[in-house]
């Protein structure tokens, strides 16, 4: 076999399209609309070198547009979770001696791929099959997913680079970075294509083999990424995609001996199960199995009176809204100070009132439809709710309405008991809970903010006076992993800022680091003495 030390192309982050009237590639995303909305697919599972197509079949649907067939799919059962694990570790032994920069090569054939000819078919796969819009799949299926690809590869020779600082005269001392023993659980959402393309290709790039289960409600657009992925290269088995019912995929999955690790983004109630479920089965497993998961978040953005009321209005919006707040980042309570209140609170309903709401398809909506029809039904609870208590104010939004899509107007509460249901329970859609606080109660603020809730993600801290941002960034250094100062709390970027939150949000690996792909290899540590002693005995022994 050849060697050598090579270096990867260093990674940039990918430039974003701005799909302008007129632009090239506004055309040519509308032409991947077209074609999208005009055939109906078959999506079979991916296990070893087959395709598998069954009897039952679910549908895929856009959220905007409910009505209307994009795809059925072929649900799996108990049997074929166990078929992609079986080919699952049939392929490791030839996929982990691959050499590291084979393996690289083809995540960054992958990631040009994306970048190139099938930029605009992902994009509108994730603008039609999970209703965002043309920018929001930009900045996820396209730039995001191309970064994770490129950066991951970067991150994994940084990885292999490390090695003991020391090697006494006679000893070469060494460390390897293995793959994990067994196979990987790659579990991802339904709200950015790129952690589902990440969670299991970060884990394979790392030479381990994976059984992926995307959210039934982004299987369009996971179906094409493992044709990218083939196409770029990827060998049969090392990534196995199936469609099954998540209990039978537990139900096999956690009793096998050789499961090796979950990489898993969603609900925390999911995770927390999860856990109990490998903690029950840890007898029967060949390794301690590595249990990697972002889950919930409940996110802040807190208004300091010195804040620029532009800055804050903004930050909301943005925040709380892009995506229909169905982002783990999303604001979704927010702190203003009394005094600034009326200027924000004027910015924000003027802003809000010219939102367009409609299909993603129309480039001039801004908020499009949430996922599905039990998404919409909680978050309506919520919001009829809300219009029925006591000390709660809706000052925008509140209508909805699922005939023809899944739309819910962006909803803006005030309250006055700042641990009202909305400010502490996760809702995931598009629903603001804003409680007002005196300027002098700044401190009191804090222990609020840090205290509310169970999760820790993101927040943000907007201010202009360094005192207040220098207190609120160490009061609530514990409140959220990812921490924004006159910002949003929203957007974090592949190789600027790695993303991941503790408490009940996570076990904060941080995706889009190099702290993440260290959970996917076990490292062997290898002494080799030239000239090893020939006799036992130590100086101290002999005699007087």
């Amino acid at each position: 076999m050849l060697k050598g030390f090579f270096n990867v192309p260093a990674p940039v982050n990918e430039p974003i399209l701005g799909y302008a009237p007129g632009s090239k590639e506004r055309e040519l995303l509308k032409a991947a609309l077209a074609e999208g909305r005009a055939k109906v697919i078959d999506i079979p599972m991916y296990i070893g070198n087959q395709e598998v197509f069954t009897n039952e079949k679910g549908k895929v649907t856009p959220p905007h547009d409910h009505q209307h067939l994009l795809a059925t799919y072929s649900k799996g059962t108990k049997a074929h979770v166990q078929q992609a694990i079986d080919a699952a570790l049939a392929a490791k032994a030839n996929w982990e001696n691959l050499a590291w920069e084979q393996r690289a090569a083809i995540f960054l054939k992958a990631a040009d791929l994306i970048a190139g000819p099938y930029r605009y078919k992902l994009n509108a796969a994730t603008m039609l099959g999970q209703s965002k819009n043309a920018f929001q799949a930009e900045i996820d299926a396209a730039c995001e997913f191309i970064d994770f690809l490129r950066f991951n590869v970067s991150y994994m020779t940084e990885i292999y680079k490390q090695q003991p600082p020391v090697s006494p005269r006679g000893n070469w001392n060494r460390v390897e970075q293995r793959p994990l023993e067994g196979f990987v659980f790659a579990l991802t959402p339904f709200n950015f294509t790129a952690i589902a393309g990440n969670l299991p290709s970060c884990v394979a790039m790392m030479g381990n083999v994976v059984v992926w289960k995307p959210a039934d409600t982004q299987i369009y657009a996971a179906n094409l990424i493992m044709q990218i992925f083939k196409e770029a290269g990827l060998p049969d088995g090392v990534i196995n995609l199936i469609y099954a019912h998540g209990p039978d995929v537990g139900d096999v999955v956690f009793s096998h001996p050789d499961f090796a690790g979950i990489h898993f983004t969603g609900s925390t109630a999911v995770f927390q199960d999860i856990w109990k479920t490998i903690g029950n089965n840890i007898h029967k497993y060949k390794t301690y199995p590595r249990i990697v998961g972002e889950t919930g978040g409940k996110d802040f953005i807190l208004v300091h009176g010195s804040a620029d009321a532009e800055v804050s209005s903004t930050a909301i919006l943005r925040g709380a809204f892009e995506y229909q707040g169905q982002k783990c980042s999303a604001a979704s309570r927010v702190y203003i100070a009394k005094s600034k209140w009326p200027a924000i609170k004027e910015l924000l309903l003027r802003d809000l009132a010219t939102l367009k709401m409609g299909p993603t398809e129309d480039f001039g909506n801004f908020i499009n439809a949430v996922i599905d029809e039990k998404s919409f039904d909680k978050l309506t609870a919520y919001i009829e709710e809300a219009k029925k208590a006591s000390g709660v104010e809706l000052i925008a939004g509140g209508n909805y309405d699922k005939s023809k899509g899944y739309f819910i107007e962006p909803t803006v509460l005030v309250v006055d008991d700042p641990k009202y249901t909305t400010m502490c329970e996760e809702l995931f859609g598009p629903v603001l809970t804003v409680y007002i606080y005196d300027d002098k109660d700044f401190d009191k603020t804090l222990d609020i903010i840090d205290n509310t809730s169970i999760y820790a993600l993101t927040g943000a801290v907007i201010a202009q006076d360094r005192y207040a941002i220098d207190k609120a960034t160490t009061r609530l250094r514990n409140a959220a992993g990812n921490f924004y100062i006159n910002d949003k709390c929203t957007g974090a970027v592949v190789g600027q800022q790695p993303f991941g939150g503790a408490r009940g949000s996570g076990t904060n690996d941080k995706a889009g680091s190099m702290i993440n792909l260290l959970r996917w290899v076990s490292p062997r540590t290898i002494k080799e003495t030239f000239d090893p002693p020939k006799d036992y005995s130590y100086p101290f022994l002999a005699k007087d």
